[in-house]
């Protein structure tokens, strides 16, 4: 699947309009929005190339999506260089739309330090990704179901551990977890596996805040968004390495759901952490 990893990297590479200006586009799919991770990665790209000095690399995002992207029309992206520190340097990014924002990051960029090292531990006791069904294999008995969903590009392979979102329906259970990898190999930019890991990052962990309800995102009668979205990223890692994203849903209330990730390295490093909440309403 290397040639849609090579999309996905052609789709985070942005065209330079203006200074601070950045333009992006999105994959020809037949989707009603643009993908939540979509927006973060190129947003991510954006703030990154403002940044002169290329050893400091981004350690926090902060985001909120404001309103659903029309993926027929390219997005702008404005960089506000907020602050060039001895050690930090901080960006805010505006995604611009038919002249409304319709999302907002702000990043924050470090010199490497060394210091006091910790983390918590990996679960242990979990199969090898390899000994796990793709997508495609796990996902064959549904194709039906699924539509034209099932044969999209997919270039991030997910290993669900626990069952897969359509089986586990009226299981309940406080999380997930699954493995994770670009399909494909990644030339050697930590900016470009940061972004990599914030596209996949979006792709499973709003579900996570349905399954103590035993519901699933494939159900009719609830409707789901992101509303924003965080990571503070604390080891460097490849991202077309197996990494463990260890999903736990924290709260759902006041038709939002709240999950945590924590990301880990197959040799068992905690390197990114996430949080995000999102819109779990029901629907008639």
């Amino acid at each position: 699947m290397q040639s849609s990893l090579d999309d996905l990297i052609k789709l985070l590479d942005l065209e330079v309009i203006e200074v601070n200006i950045f333009r992006g586009v999105s994959p020809d799919e037949s989707r009603q929005r643009v993908f939540g991770g979509q927006v973060a990665g190129q947003a991510l790209i954006a703030a990154a190339r403002t940044v002169d000095d290329k050893s400091r690399h981004v350690h926090s995002l902060h985001a909120y999506f404001l309103r659903p992207g029309d993926p027929t029309v390219p997005i702008l992206y404005e960089v506000d260089r907020i602050r060039d520190g001895k050690s930090f340097t901080t960006r805010r990014v505006i995604a611009i739309q038919h002249g409304k924002a319709i999302f907002n990051l702000q990043a924050s960029f470090q010199i490497h330090e060394t210091g006091l090292d910790y983390h918590i531990a990996m679960p242990t006791g979990l199969p090898d990704p390899e000994s796990l069904p793709d997508f495609v294999e796990r996902m064959t008995p549904y194709k039906e179901q699924m539509g034209e969903w099932f044969d999209r590009p997919r270039p991030i392979d997910l290993r669900y551990i626990d069952s897969d979102p359509i089986s586990r329906k009226k299981v309940k259970s406080p999380g997930q977890k699954l493995w994770m990898r670009a399909d494909g190999k990644l030339p050697d930019d930590p900016v470009l596996h940061a972004c990599i890991v914030t596209y996949a990052s979006d792709m499973s962990l709003l579900d996570t805040t349905l399954l103590p309800h035993g519901r699933s995102w494939t159900e009719s009668g609830i409707q789901m968004a992101s509303l924003d979205h965080v990571m503070w990223f604390h080891r460097p890692f490849r991202a077309d390495d197996w990494l463990l994203y260890d999903q736990l849903a924290i709260s759902t209330s006041n038709a939002r759901g709240i999950a945590t990730g924590s990301i880990f390295s197959r040799t068992g490093e905690l390197v990114v952490t996430v949080v995000q909440e999102g819109l779990t309403r029901l629907v008639d």
